[in-house]
């Protein structure tokens, strides 16, 4: 008989594991709690300005490719990638500025602006990158980490990679330039880490972004959903939205019925969750005893909290790139802040998303469309985002109109942002993080949480706080994961 998944929660990584589980033959059902799905990769328009919610960065492409194949159908009939350049421009708080760009030339006539040496030092990082890489990504991205023993197996390429070491300590060792240390550095804040914590793994990144490069989907984000819900639908993938999983009801080791707000749910076989597992086990599962302290959400490092402001403009600012990291000059200790102490900050570093610099339809003509992040602490920290969001707001604006946007002030429109509480409660992310646990060593491979349950036979996860990670190349390879698990426990 055909087997029935339910996959709770339509982010990327529960979207891949609904399309990979109906390419087994699967009956698949999505449920998730928002109007529409996409989970964290919503979109909004705004009196003709329109904004991609989340994730923004396209890097490993084949791996949507792999989406389309499933169902023999080529992604670039549906959707279409653009490569940028530069990738990302650096801006520092003296008005320096770095652009990484696609070609290694191009990289390094920047890097030869800051420090020739550090040319050569490049070269070392990206050798490295790839050692990384080719264990990190291609080994074990896509397998599951369901053994201690594996974990233990690994330990001299682990310890021969230097994964003890962090990104920022292994940057520093390849690179002089206390701007460029910054740059090269900067990547584990994509998926949620501290650089100065986040274990060097992560550093594969680099190597990621030179071997398939850095793409925008025209249309944006939202553009990938809806096409991605569209081969859900075609391929007879049923979805659910406006339904909140209250409840996974357990009983001898089993998920045996699913309790929403609006009907109780009982045929399945197996269960997906692409929610963010410590709400998952904390909130969704009654009583659930943890006797691996690693997984116990209380004793657990999370991401930083994000505040992400959207607004258009009534002009063009033709010179900011795509991409731009705006640094300011306290990076250390300005993440220190928001990480350790979970303090808000006077000062702030940005990323900052200009998608009319490749797509022209995202705003009216002759205007701008932005979408400004800004780490800050999550919900541990004591802040009253009522009151402050209105002020850090104002801080953002000011900053920018004084630097890289002139009379932001002025030209700026159709405000509005999301903070640490939206996170909480439209995500239902454990205090409101934005990338589920931070990654470091001891939250990583064997030590995040499984992609298959330990204790509950029918419970699996495809998440960003499962293994591999965060970001769209993580939560992709999750979905992966859990198709490998599937098929072998149901013999498929």
């Amino acid at each position: 008989m055909t087997k029935s998944a339910l996959v709770v929660g339509s982010g990327f990584g529960g979207i891949a594991t609904a399309l990979r589980l109906r390419a087994l033959g699967l009956d698949v059902h999505v449920v998730e709690r928002q109007e529409s799905i996409g989970g964290r990769a919503q979109a909004f328009e705004v009196d003709g300005y329109r904004h991609d919610a989340g994730p923004t960065v396209i890097t490993a492409p084949f791996l949507f490719d792999e989406l389309f194949d499933l169902f023999n159908k080529k992604r670039s009939d549906h959707l279409k990638f653009v490569s940028l350049e530069p990738w990302y421009r650096y801006y520092f708080h003296d008005g320096r500025v770095f652009d990484y760009s696609s070609t290694i030339k191009k990289t390094n006539d920047e890097i030869s602006k800051f420090e020739k040496s550090d040319v050569v030092g490049y070269s070392r990082l990206l050798d490295q990158s790839k050692k990384i890489f080719d264990i990190g990504f291609t080994k074990l991205g896509d397998q599951p980490f369901l053994s201690f023993i594996k974990m233990i197996s690994l330990v001299p390429n682990l310890i021969k990679l230097k994964s003890y070491l962090t990104v920022s300590q292994l940057v520093n060792k390849y690179l002089k330039n206390p701007y460029l240390r910054k740059a090269f550095s900067i990547h584990p804040l994509l998926v949620g880490g501290d650089p100065h914590t986040t274990t060097s793994i992560y550093l594969l990144i680099h190597y990621l972004e030179r071997k398939w490069g850095v793409y925008f989907c025209m249309g944006g984000t939202g553009k990938i959903v809806s096409e991605l819900k569209k081969l859900m639908l075609e391929n007879s993938v049923k979805i659910k939205t406006n339904t909140d999983v209250k409840e996974l009801v357990v009983k001898n080791n089993k998920i045996i019925k699913i309790l929403t707000d609006k009907e109780t749910i009982t045929d399945f076989d197996l269960v997906v969750c692409n929610a963010d597992p410590p709400t998952v086990y904390s909130e969704m599962i009654k009583n659930f005893k943890f006797n691996n302290p690693f997984k116990n959400p209380k004793k657990l490092l999370y991401s930083m909290g994000l505040f992400v402001l959207f607004f258009g403009t009534k002009k063009k600012y033709e010179n900011v790139a795509h991409h731009t990291i705006w640094m300011t000059e306290r990076f250390k200790y300005l993440l220190k802040d928001i990480f350790k102490k979970k303090i808000l900050p006077k000062d702030f570093s940005l990323y900052i998303h200009r998608p009319t610099a490749t797509d022209k339809s995202f705003a009216p003509e002759g205007c701008d469309s932005f979408y400004v992040l800004c780490p800050v602490p999550n919900l541990q920290g004591n802040i009253n985002w009522d009151v402050e969001s209105e002020k850090l707001k104002d801080r953002i604006v000011k900053e920018l109109s004084k630097t890289i946007m002139p009379d932001l002030e002025e030209t700026i429109t159709d405000v509005f942002w999301m903070n640490p509480k939206n996170f909480k409660n439209d995500y239902r992310s454990m205090y409101g993080s934005g990338f589920s646990i931070a990654p470091i060593f001891t939250q990583s491979a064997w030590f995040r949480y499984h992609n298959k349950d330990s204790k509950i036979n029918n419970l699996y996860f495809s998440a960003a706080g499962s293994h591999p990670g965060a970001g769209i190349p993580g939560v992709l390879s999750s979905a992966k994961v859990v198709e490998k698990i599937i098929k072998e426990d149901f013999k498929l």
